[in-house]
């Protein structure tokens, strides 16, 4: 797999180098942003995983303490007893945040054979694959520090907008690394969330979903802060922080129904490269309107 990896990679750079230019995925602003903090793109770097991500239906359904399909599937890697059986399908969120992994660590490879120092406008995606299964994508703009020799940690990537990257430097701060947290937490649907679910039963909390949801999103960020130790980063800013909710007829209860919930969070790691309260060196960022009106408006004030 990693030589099928370092031949794709090689092509694609194959036929970028020789053009002797670049491309990014930057705005305008973005790019005089970079620049402002003494950094240049060297080019739009991309990363692919397809992953045959298996279905939660052959899962337990742990509310009942039964289970269906195959019998290595039968028991959560991780899991979160509470009332009505919470669990989480563990193999499933950790294939998943492998996926992502991959698609990242070959983004960074691109990035690291431009001879940049990072990526800047990291966007992850996932979706259906026509021939089945998941197709994971990162996809970001390399960038380097001219005169500045790479470490030995290797590129490092972060989500933010070439303006947030520039405010970051500017204020002492480096990004260290794009973190991830999955969880995917399952529930069983018992009397008292049947009920409770109820048309009839007014506005009234549905608690068993409330669990669901905060136990999985508790887990989604102990993954995250894991990730953010491992990269040795002192902190995390988040960028997103989604939750999908889907539920499907439980496989051995005729009738009744489980509830699957997937938290995910996403952000960079960041880290302190100048003393606390002490602005990183770097120029000045300026912006000017573009909107002539409002320049106008300068020049009389003025």
């Amino acid at each position: 797999m990693r030589e099928g990896r370092s031949a794709v990679t090689g092509v694609r750079m194959t036929g970028i180098r020789p053009a002797g230019t670049w491309d990014s995925a930057l705005s305008a602003d973005e790019f005089a942003a970079i620049r402002s903090v003494g950094f240049e793109p060297v080019g739009q770097v991309f990363g692919a995983a397809v992953y045959g991500a298996g279905s939660a239906s052959g899962s337990s359904c742990p509310g009942t303490g039964r289970s269906s399909g195959d019998a290595t599937q039968a028991r959560p890697a991780i899991g979160m007893p509470g009332r009505g059986g919470l669990g989480s399908l563990g193999p499933l969120a950790q294939a998943m945040n492998e996926a992502r992994h991959t698609a990242m660590d070959r983004m960074t490879a691109e990035c690291a054979m431009l001879g940049g120092h990072g990526v800047v406008g990291v966007r992850l995606s996932r979706g259906s694959f026509v021939l089945g299964g998941l197709e994971f994508s990162a996809i970001g703009t390399a960038v380097r520090a001219p005169g500045v020799t790479r470490g030995p940690r290797g590129p490092f990537t972060c989500d933010l907008s070439g303006q947030d990257f520039a405010k970051l430097i500017m204020a002492g701060w480096v990004p260290v690394g794009l973190v991830l947290g999955i969880s995917i937490g399952l529930r069983h649907d018992d009397r008292m969330t049947v009920r409770q679910a109820r048309w009839r039963s007014g506005n009234t909390e549905v608690a068993g979903w409330t669990e669901l949801v905060g136990r999985s999103r508790r887990h989604a960020r102990g993954q995250l802060e894991t990730d953010v130790r491992r990269l040795g980063a002192e902190g995390v800013v988040i960028a997103a922080m989604q939750l999908r909710v889907r539920e499907r007829e439980c496989p051995v209860q005729a009738g009744l129904r489980d509830h699957i919930a997937e938290a995910t969070l996403i952000g960079t790691a960041i880290a302190r490269f100048s003393p606390a309260g002490q602005p990183g060196a770097g120029p000045a960022l300026a912006i000017m309107s573009l909107d002539p009106q409002r320049r106008q408006a300068a020049r009389i004030r003025i």
